[in-house]
């Protein structure tokens, strides 16, 4: 069986340099979602140790073609890819590539993967079927009038980006002065609408979510860690938090896996997140990121796919090291999301 393996690579980082990113930068904010040439080559390998045959297919504007190209010969995506350009829909691009030229292919389907993207449409369907999710708002401009129903503090993202970026210390705002500084620098930076919404204080939790339909495998939930931050600075994880305070040569333990909470906490996580993979559209793997709020009520924030896979432990990314407290090692965790696939797609 022959996988093609879709990705995007950070430009011109060297060797081992992951976590090197400056705060301000939209380029290197924006490329923080991409992958480094150690992080593809051991998912490369991993589907290799699982018994198939690769073919890598860079993800940018000649991944249509190439895949057009290889369309009879490829069996399988596993799509790792985040963007085919910079477009705000940007991973709904190699499964529209894969719809539009019958390639079977790994996790969201096309609208999916784009509302996986877009935080605020993903917060309205949560909202239309009942799964928590704090209250919040849209600022399409940075002269719009707060809605009077929020009260500060409030937290201020962008709408459209991963892994952090666009989440600042300075995200957490607590007066209009503070809320309009953010959100004219996020928009001055990103130009895409910033989404304003209630700010939880209590613990954060993510759990990563393997399967589909009514067979689905929550793996250990694991715990951000506040107390490993720096002193003074915001309970997020904030850009600073997973990119620049968090760095290999000086690593910070970021989490705790598996949380060490009750089971009635862990049972209402899973349910949550389960409830959340199911609306939203999602397929074969997915991570959940959960908080509580000063009272111990549980939300969904937001909802990730693809996911981080680094490869090293040190690195704290969140669903190998869950994976790990599960039993299964790096090449098994590959494995294992390809035979899903597979399964929901009667594969042989």
């Amino acid at each position: 069986m022959i996988i093609g393996f879709t990705y995007n690579l950070k430009p011109c980082l060297p060797a081992g340099m992951a976590k090197k990113f400056d705060i301000g930068d939209k380029e290197a904010e924006f490329y923080a979602e991409f992958d480094t040439p150690e992080t593809i080559k051991a998912i490369e390998e991993a589907i290799v140790a699982n018994g198939y045959k690769v073919i890598r297919i860079e993800a940018n504007e000649l991944a249509y073609n190439k895949l057009r190209r290889l369309r009879n010969k490829i069996d399988l995506v596993f799509n790792f890819a985040e963007a085919a350009s910079k477009s705000a829909d940007r991973e709904a691009h190699i499964p529209m590539f894969c719809e539009i030229l019958h390639i079977p292919y790994t996790g969201p389907g096309p609208l999916s993967a784009a509302l996986i993207l877009n935080k605020a449409r993903a917060k309205e369907i949560w909202d239309y079927y009942g799964v928590p999710t704090p209250p919040f708002q849209v600022f399409y401009t940075t002269e719009e009038k707060l809605d009077p129903a929020l009260k500060f503090p409030l937290i201020a993202k962008t709408n459209g980006q991963g892994s952090s970026s666009g989440v600042r210390n300075k995200s957490v705002v607590k007066n209009q002065k503070e809320l309009r500084e953010t959100v004219t620098e996020l928009m001055d930076q990103f130009k895409e609408p910033v989404l304003v919404e209630k700010f939880l204080s209590g613990r954060e939790f993510t759990i990563p979510i393997l399967g589909n339909d009514g067979d689905l495998w929550a793996l250990p939930i694991a715990e951000s860690n506040f107390k490993a931050l720096p002193k003074g600075v915001n309970r997020i994880d904030s850009y600073e938090a997973k990119w620049i305070w968090d760095d290999p040569s000086n690593p910070l333990e970021a989490m705790i896996c598996p949380a060490k909470i009750s089971n009635d906490l862990k049972n209402e996580i899973v349910n949550t997140a389960k409830k959340a993979f199911i609306t939203i559209g999602c397929r074969d793997w997915a991570r959940i990121d959960l908080r509580l709020d000063g009272k111990g009520k549980l939300y969904v924030l937001e909802i990730n796919c693809p996911v981080g896979l680094l490869p090293d432990l040190k690195e704290n990314s969140k669903l190998p090291r869950s994976a790990h407290e599960a039993g299964l090692n790096f090449d098994q965790l590959i494995g294992k999301i390809i035979e899903i696939a597979k399964k929901r797609l009667n594969l042989p």
